[in-house]
């Protein structure tokens, strides 16, 4: 199956923290890397979701927030450092390619983000995910 998200992440599943209707699902993607996926119950018991399953991380461009740095006091959960390898910019939009340990992120963002945050190829950055917008898949 062919999917438009352009954010694809390969991992393993460390841990299943489930509760009333939701679960907590830390998946250590393939680089080393970290993140959380917050997904129905339904979803865990459907694709078998356990400590050692393969899975992909699934995360829309529109979803992918940007910084300059590692935020502190936030409930953001996923927090990816990267560097900028590409800024394509529109009339109100602008695509921000970066590299992360391990692949490559895309996020789609205003243009006058980019401008105020001085975002071009090399920039470091911080890739900002809340864990309620990352998707699983089988991998």
């Amino acid at each position: 199956m062919s999917l438009s998200i352009r954010n694809q992440l390969p991992g393993t599943v460390t841990s299943v923290t489930t509760g009333e209707v939701m679960a907590t699902v830390k998946v250590r993607l393939d680089a080393g890397q970290e993140i959380t996926a917050a997904v129905t119950l339904e979803a865990v018991s459907e694709l078998g979701l356990t400590s050692g399953s393969t899975v992909r991380a699934l995360v829309k461009a529109t979803e992918v927030s940007l910084a300059t740095a590692p935020v502190a006091g936030v409930s953001i959960r996923n927090q990816l450092p990267g560097t900028v390898t590409d800024v394509a910019s529109g009339g109100a939009m602008a695509r921000v390619k970066l590299q992360i340990a391990g692949g490559e992120l895309t996020s789609a963002i205003t243009k006058d983000a980019v401008t105020e945050l001085g975002l071009s190829a090399g920039s470091e950055v911080v890739a900002l995910i809340k864990s309620t917008e990352v998707s699983l898949s089988n991998a």
